[in-house]
């Protein structure tokens, strides 16, 4: 009778070494799916996520892909993990762009609900310098709060005059452009210095009010006069009722109206929060969503936007 020599299998050290060496790509993966997912269904778990994808995932993707880079140049050639690990950390770095280069929002307008229609905010004839859906009409797209926010001017602007009264804007009377009821009103704030930007970053919108509207939703109306604010919380506004005048305070170069419309109460979560939602204009002589941007001739600013006036008066 001859002895069998039975050889058990022995378990393979290398087996959770390859498991490990996959935690970065699926780390990475999962971080961009997360994101992904959250942007998508918008809220403010999604403006959350997108801060973070700009500071957090940078980071951890920068980490990855020098750490992988060395493995690779020390070895003369890469896996494809490690490829593919190169590839999602290079992923994870690109939303850095936009702490540079402002990137729009993602936002979508045909799935962003509800939208607002309302009249303008003045009775003057209103120069567009920014709105509109694109980063090139509207330098708010970038902040999920002001995704569809306007700016509003008055002829004569971009004069880079210190005097308040060179702007037509100035002082003109800002109606409520829909009932609703005032849920914050701030005044007392100071006009900046206008020609210059003020970088107001203590009290961006400086003298506003907040409008509450039938749609469970915010109307926010910014940079009033000192002084002029005629409202408070609480008060039932009617459309084109006066609620203030047009100055220069917060964040702000020149007098000028700014208007944006969100879903969550701006007191509660403040700027660069809130999921700002669709805004649109009836009863004037534009587009409903009209357009802004400028662009540079013989080293003046000049306006793309429409001018657009209220033509009805409810």
């Amino acid at each position: 009778m001859t002895n069998d020599n039975i050889t058990l299998k022995q378990d393979d050290p290398k087996k959770p070494d390859r498991f490990w060496r996959w935690i970065p790509v699926l780390l990475l993966s999962l971080m961009l799916l997360v994101g992904a997912w959250a942007i998508l269904f918008q809220g403010l778990m999604g403006e959350f996520v997108w801060y973070a994808l700009q500071i957090i995932g940078p980071i951890i993707g920068l980490i990855f892909l020098i750490v992988t880079l060395i493995k690779i140049i020390r070895h003369r050639k890469g896996t494809p993990r490690q490829w593919i690990t190169l590839a999602v950390s290079l992923l994870a770095i690109l939303p850095v762009i936009s702490l540079f280069s402002p990137m729009r929002y993602p936002y979508f307008l045909s799935f962003s609900k509800p939208a607002a229609t309302v009249r303008l905010p003045a009775d003057a004839p209103l120069q567009v310098i920014w709105g509109g859906d694109k980063l090139k009409n509207n330098n708010h797209v970038f902040s999920p709060d002001q995704r569809w926010a306007y700016d509003f001017l008055v002829e004569p602007y971009f004069s880079n005059l210190s005097n308040l009264y060179d702007y037509g804007c100035y002082g003109v009377p800002v109606v409520a452009p829909i009932d609703g009821i005032v849920t914050f009103a701030h005044d007392n704030e100071p006009d900046e210095i206008p020609g210059v930007i003020s970088n107001n970053v203590t009290n961006p919108k400086g003298n506003y009010v907040v409008i509450k509207m039938e749609s469970d939703t915010y109307l926010v109306i910014a940079h009033l006069k000192p002084g002029s604010v005629d409202v408070k919380a609480g008060d039932a506004v009617t459309e084109g009722q006066v609620i203030g005048a047009c100055g220069n305070s917060g964040n702000t170069s020149e007098p000028h109206i700014h208007i944006h419309h969100q879903r969550i109460d701006p007191e509660v979560w403040g700027v660069g929060y809130g999921e700002g939602l669709p805004l649109f204009f009836r009863d004037h002589d534009g587009p409903p969503m009209p357009e802004g941007g400028y662009e540079v001739v013989d080293n003046m600013a000049v306006p793309l936007g429409p001018v657009v006036t209220h033509l009805l008066t409810k």
